[in-house]
Formats: structure tokens, sequence, C-alpha cells
């Protein structure tokens, strides 16, 4: 029976874990925290799928290239758009129970989309009823779970990955699930991550706290390919008090607009969609209008739409704006730009596989090629369904033989090319040096430090100066020994931060949510559309 270690409870690792285990793999799940407590269950806006008439996943497919810059990757686009409409009936399966209006399954609009076909559930609930469903089937099942586990490495033998490293959690004062105190191992036959996002390299992020790139930057040290990680999404509207929780788009599909300082719509003059242009686009109009306001926040005006609609339609909004001290169906609340998506990661091929064998990846961690240089609103946790089922069909494939060699995915232009060997180096030079350990570390990271050098050199508006800045900062620093989760965390963001700043300064041209300041933008299908 092939052993599986799924890594991350959200979205695609939960479903990898069901799927498996139904093809007869022996799978555990691996969670740094409590099941569930990942940014699954934090998506808002809902799910993207062509199941309405009016309706086809070829447009579902066009709008989504045009979302990414016109760099995302045809095929796994159309995979995603045209297996997206059976992945929403397996999660009614599951017991998602989408919200339902007087022509069945309920619909809404979203910015880039052409066609209303955001399913919802609970109003702004979505990813918490895909997470509770998912959570009561894998109990159903009876797939094993060990939380509150943090990845520290992968374990390679022979070319091969063989399992992780992992440090216990404590909870009530003992060691939780994985055997004694200190840093254990875990052996399989297949790993498979699923440890989503890296919001928390910035110091505004709509993310839990949790998500920190652990996958990300594991997968490099143990020699995995990782591309188009200068892709970070900025959501437009984040609420601008502390935690910056998201105002979701679905608010803008709904009518709300954005006004500055003074009262004025502003994003007409920047893009003809206005309100509903993708979201790089939104956000650096946000972002340049609170710059021309002395950092100001710019506000969503959603007060046409009532007090009993906002209540009803966005519940969980509704309460965070209240909790907030805003009524939002009496004023206007002000909104920031926050980290929001990563669309790179590990490079994985169309079944979820790596270039290291006995590795997969699925979710936000994986560098699939769907989302090119920007993320279509939406299509996140249809991402996580589609080839977290491909993934598990592929593991399911080897559990009656023996595990077999992983073939590398495809070529991705970009693509930067890993060896087995400690991360830290400056960024910006040759692959090889990123891999070795700076000279002059005369510091252990500091996190808060960290994430305001991103925010500021590495955010919404990027040049030369400020990456170069940032990659020397980066290389003053070095990593804690991994003895907790904390120290492990802060050392994945250290190498991940590093990594990310030296594909932004590879990068030269400005693509999607990758702006550089001093170059110009490359040529963007969305201008002809």
């Amino acid at each position: 029976m092939t052993r599986v270690l799924v890594v991350g409870s959200g979205i695609a690792g939960l479903w990898t874990a069901i799927r498996a285990a139904e093809s007869g793999c022996d799978v555990t799940v691996v969670t740094k925290a409590a099941v569930g407590a990942g940014a699954t269950a934090w998506a808002q806006g809902g799910i993207a799928a062509a199941i309405f008439a009016g309706d086809a996943p070829a447009r579902h497919a066009a709008d989504t290239l045009i979302a990414g810059a016109g760099l995302g990757d045809p095929e796994a686009v159309r995979v995603l758009t045209d297996e997206g409409p059976a992945r929403i009936r397996d999660l009614i399966r599951f017991g998602v129970a989408f919200d339902r209006d007087d022509s069945g399954i309920a619909r809404g609009l979203e910015a880039a989309h052409s066609r209303s076909r955001i399913l919802h559930a609970g109003g702004d609930a979505t990813g918490a009823a895909i997470q509770a469903a998912l959570i009561a089937t894998v109990r159903r099942r009876g797939v094993r779970v060990l939380e509150r586990t943090s990845l520290v490495d992968l374990v390679v033998d022979a070319g091969r990955v063989a399992g992780i490293r992992v440090i216990p959690g404590v909870r009530d004062g003992s060691a939780a699930s994985v055997g004694a105190e200190g840093m254990g191992e875990l052996r399989a036959d297949a790993v498979v991550l699923a440890t989503g996002g890296a919001g928390c390299l910035f110091r505004y992020t709509t993310n839990p706290e949790i998500a920190t790139g652990d996958g990300v930057a594991a997968a490099a040290r143990a020699g995995a390919e990782v591309a188009d990680l200068e892709f970070v999404q900025f959501h437009p509207t984040a609420l601008a008090v502390p935690g910056t929780p998201l105002i979701s788009e679905a608010v803008r599909g709904e009518g709300a607009v954005l006004r500055d300082a003074e009262g004025r719509r502003f994003l007409a003059h920047v893009d003809p969609r206005a309100e509903l242009a993708p979201r790089d686009v939104v956000a650096r109009a946000v972002w340049r209008r609170m710059a021309e306001q002395d950092g100001t926040p710019v506000v969503l005006d959603a007060t046409h739409l009532g007090a009993a609609r906002l209540a009803s339609r966005f519940p969980g909004i509704d309460a965070a704006c209240r909790a907030a001290g805003f009524d939002w169906a009496r004023e206007p609340v002000p909104v920031v730009p926050a980290a929001h998506y990563a669309m790179g990661g590990v490079v994985t091929d169309l079944a979820g596989r790596t270039s290291l064998p006995g590795l997969w990846a699925v979710g936000e961690v994986a560098r699939t090629g769907v989302h090119g240089a920007n993320r279509l609103a939406s299509n996140s946790l249809l991402e996580g369904a589609v080839f977290a089922e491909r993934a598990a069909r592929d593991l399911g494939s080897a559990a009656s033989a023996a595990p077999p060699a992983t073939p590398s995915p495809a070529p991705v232009a970009g693509r930067i090319t890993r060896h087995a060997a400690p991360l830290g180096a400056p960024a910006g030079s040759s692959d090889d040096s990123l891999l070795a350990a700076p000279a002059m570390a005369n510091a252990v990271v500091d996190r808060g430090e960290l994430q305001q050098l991103m925010w500021d050199r590495v955010g919404l508006d990027r040049d030369a100066e400020g990456l170069a800045a940032a990659s020397a900062r980066l290389a003053g620093w070095h990593a804690p020994e991994p003895v907790d989760r904390r120290s492990a965390e802060d050392r994945n963001l250290l190498d991940l931060a590093r990594l990310t700043v030296a594909a932004a300064m590879a990068r030269t041209e400005s693509a999607g949510a990758h702006t550089r300041t001093d170059a110009t933008s490359v040529t963007d299908e969305r201008e002809a559309a």
C-alpha cells in the first residue's frame, strides 16, 4: 500500500487526502495548526465555474488568461475550466450547500469575469462551508490527521523525497501527535505539499498567521524547481484596521464603488472596467491614489446596497465592519491593499508532480501555470479542487505497485532551478549563489523587520534600487535554528524572501501583479480585450 503524507489541511490537502485514501493509499494529513485553521476557511468571495446557461468553460478560460496578463499556461487553464464543473458537483456530494435563489444555485459577478459564474455559500462564508464539509468527510473516512505538527524539511534519499522532518507542537503541556519531544521524522512513499501561501512575508496581509511559505521554502531547500515568485497578488480592499480583514471582491461585484478622500470615484479614469478591472489594476490604482493623499486610505462605498442586503449577502463582512466600529450601510469604509495570494510556487505538471521524484504539490503552494501573472477572482478554491483531484488520481495509480519515478514538469519560462543545498545568499545573483549561506550574516532575522522591508521594497511598486536594498538587507540576516514552530517559520520566511527578491530582480519588465516602475510593461492582452 502506498504511504502518502499530505502536508496541509485546506481544500487542496483534504481533497487529496480523501481521494487518495479512496484509491487505496495509506494517507496521513500533517498540519501545523488545528485542522481547518488555514486560508480556505477565510475565502469569502466564492468559487468560479462555468455551470450556468449562457456560459462555457472556454469563456472562463479566456477570462483567466486575460486576467493573468497573457502569461498563464493555456493547457493548465483549459484543465482548470473544463474540469471545474465536475468538481462543483463533487463539492455538493461532499455536503456543501451553495446558496440558492429563484433560478436555482445563486451566482455572483466578480472583477474580470465576463459572466456571473461565482458560486457562494453562507453569503460570504464559501471557504468555511467547503472546509467544514471536507473535514467532516475526512473524519467519516477515518483519515489519520496529525495536528500542530510543523514541517521543517523534506527527507531526500538517493534523489527521491522519502518523508518529512517535523517539529511536534505542544498542547496542554504535552507533545502533540508525533512521538517524543524535539524534531521527528515521518517516512512515506509520496509527499504532497498543500501548505498554502506566504502572505506573512508582508506587513499587511489578508492571510492567516500560518501563511509563512513553508512548503515552497522546504521544497526549494530540497532542490525542487520553483517559479513566478515575483507574482504576489495584493487584494485592493482590506479594511484599514489592525489585522486588515478582507472585504471580498464580490462586494464590488454587487455594485460597491471606490472613492478617494474627496469622495470622487477614480477607477474609471484608470480602466474602463472601473471597480471590476483585474485585481492588479485596482490594487495599483488604490495604492497610487493613497500616495497622492499622503497615505490616507480610499473608501469603499456600499451604502446604496442597503443594510438588509449587506447583512444577508455578506454577513461575515458586515460583522467585521461593525466590530471595527463602522456601519457600512450608512458610511463608506476605509480600505487599503494587502498581500493576498501567491501565483508562483513549486513548479508542477498537470498531475501535481514536481521536479523531485516522490514530491507532489497542490493548491497555492504549487505553480501550475493557471494564474499567470495575476489570479482571476475565485479561481483559487477551484484550482485546489481540480489539481488535488488530479494529484490523488496520480497517487492512486501507484497504490498497487511500487511508486514510479516522477517525471519533470513541462518547461516553464523563467523557472528557477534549485539544487539540494542550503538557501540564504543575497538575492539577485546566479542560481548557485542563491543557495550558499551568506558569509557576513550578523543577526538573526526579525520577522517584523522582514515584513516591513518586503512591504516597502517588494510591494505593489518595485524598482531596481529598492530591490537591491532589500537584497542587501536580507543578506545581513541569518535564519534561526528551527526548534519550534515560530523559528521554523522565520527560517522559511527569510529563505522565501530572498527567492522572491531574486525573482523580482530578474524580471525587469512589468507584468500583472509584478510592477517595475523603472521599466515599461510587457504587451498585455487585456489592452486588446
